[in-house]
């Protein structure tokens, strides 16, 4: 009876490990459609996270000491490439000449509440907004921006959080890379100091138990129209 050999033939994995380390990276960043973390790309090209970690780091320095049009940055836990800010104006021109796909201002208003307030229900939002949001509130679930993080234990309504997708549409790494919103909250908290109690749920998941509304002032008629295109994400 023949031995069977010891040699492991060369297969997908060796080709992978045997590749240089940063034009493999580039490659396979090149195709990802969304921030790929430093283990998932150690474990792809079979090389240790340190060297990974390190090499990326290298290729991001390299691009900005070589003036690229493009950049490597760390965004929402992972690498991606994008363009540089200073060649924003060409990429506007390819990208919105004659067609656009803006939020409104509403959607970026509610956008900025979720951010700052989450986890955060509907009706919470609406009382700072001072309107009803649920049509803006879906538009920023089908488009990922949000999405549902539970539900409130006092009422049940559902609760929101903003998801990776947005941290990758801001260029943050986390949400601790958010703007102070010290000089806007004296005016944001009054608003909804004056709003909380007075305006009804506006979310249609929340129970209804029938409790009477306390005495304030009613949100205004939903006139977000979450087709109109003058926002920016």
């Amino acid at each position: 009876m023949s031995r069977r050999s010891t040699d492991t033939p060369a297969g997908p994995d060796s080709a992978v490990a045997g590749l240089d380390l940063k034009p493999a990276l580039e490659a396979v960043l090149m195709v990802v459609d969304e921030p790929a973390t430093e283990e998932h790309l150690a474990r792809i090209l079979q090389r240790p996270r340190r060297q990974v970690a390190d090499a990326l780091r290298e290729l991001a320095d390299e691009y900005t000491a070589q003036g690229r049009g493009f950049e490597l940055r760390h965004v929402a836990g992972g690498w991606r490439f994008y363009t540089r800010a200073e060649y924003a104006p060409a990429v506007e021109r390819l990208v919105l000449d004659g067609q656009t796909a803006r939020l409104t201002q509403a959607a970026l208003e509610t956008l900025a509440v979720v951010a700052y307030r989450q986890p955060v229900s509907r009706s919470r939002v609406s009382a700072v907004r001072g309107v009803n949001c649920d049509g803006v509130m879906r538009t920023l679930l089908q488009r990922g921006l949000v999405e549902e993080a539970g539900t409130e234990p006092e009422t049940g309504a559902i609760l929101y959080r903003t998801t990776n997708y947005f941290l990758e549409r801001m260029g943050l790494r986390g949400l601790d890379e958010l703007p102070e919103l010290a000089p806007f909250l004296p005016e944001a908290e009054a608003i909804e100091a004056e709003t909380q109690e007075g305006v009804p749920s506006f979310d249609p998941d929340a129970p209804e138990d029938g409790a009477p509304v306390a005495p304030g002032r009613p949100a205004a008629p939903d006139t977000d129209d979450a087709d109109d295109q003058d926002g920016n994400l």
